[in-house]
């Protein structure tokens, strides 16, 4: 499941975050950092992902 949840998040990043933790601080920062620029919101939500 977590493959699934990794190649999702490459495509859309929030929705992989979204996915893992939900409405949490980490889903907004990932908005945010998605905004600031797509590498950076792929980054954090691949971190995300394979810390849980």
């Amino acid at each position: 499941m977590d493959i699934l949840r990794i190649i999702i998040a490459i495509l859309l990043p929030p929705l992989g975050v979204f996915m893992q933790v939900g409405f949490g601080g980490a889903f907004w920062l990932n908005i945010l950092l998605t905004l600031c620029g797509y590498i950076p919101g792929i980054i954090h939500a691949v971190w995300v992902i394979a810390r849980r």
